[in-house]
């Protein structure tokens, strides 16, 4: 597993696909740097890319903080099935269905839905596009069912509609952003099949 910055607060990887990210990459990470590893924010197990964690109780709080503050900025890239039109703003009412673990676009808002917001730009268009997403809300599998509801489902997510052979959804969480003391701490990185022109 890669670590792209650690500090006595700070933890920051790149999640492998297949890890938990709340249980098995904190103890991945708790044997490489010791000490406690506290999740802030969570990537689906088949979904790889860079997230933070706390080292203490007070970055984890104040890391919390900016999560809900809406402070802590999370771009992730994707490829998609068919052409999205160039540019977009999305929201939608989501439901989850804890007992199929799958989420679904609905009409309006009743109990359990939660509000859903995305923006994204297509990087490269054809057959199969790349698209770079900025998330507003962060909602289970909120990119896959974003794009799969549109027609849109992601290379490799069998479970929103893609009939592909590619083993996990691809995308990727390729940046992470968020104030720390008097500055915005950055981090980034791109998978392997993220081409930039």
């Amino acid at each position: 597993m890669e670590i792209l910055y650690s500090d006595k607060h700070l933890a920051v990887c790149v999640k492998p696909v297949g890890l938990d990210s709340e249980a098995e990459l904190p103890n991945a990470l708790k044997e490489l740097l010791g000490g406690e590893i506290f999740p802030i924010h969570r990537l689906d197990k088949n979904v790889g890319g860079v997230m933070v964690y706390a080292r203490t109780k007070p970055a984890a709080a104040k890391l919390s903080k900016a999560v809900q503050d809406g402070r802590m900025v999370k771009e992730y890239v994707a490829m998609v099935h068919g052409a999205p039109p160039e540019s977009g703003d999305w929201t939608d009412f989501l439901f989850k269905d804890s007992r199929k673990n799958k989420v679904f676009v609905v009409k309006k808002e009743r109990k359990g839905v939660k509000l859903a917001r995305l923006e994204y730009q297509c990087l490269r268009s054809g057959e199969k596009s790349l698209v770079h997403v900025r998330l507003h809300t962060g909602r289970s599998h909120q990119i896959r069912v974003q794009f799969a509801s549109r027609g849109f489902p992601l290379v490799g997510d069998h479970k929103y509609g893609s009939r592909d052979d590619a083993a996990a959804p691809m995308l990727f969480s390729c940046r992470i952003s968020f104030p720390w003391g008097e500055e915005i701490k950055v981090f980034e990185k791109f998978p392997d099949w993220y081409l930039p022109f």
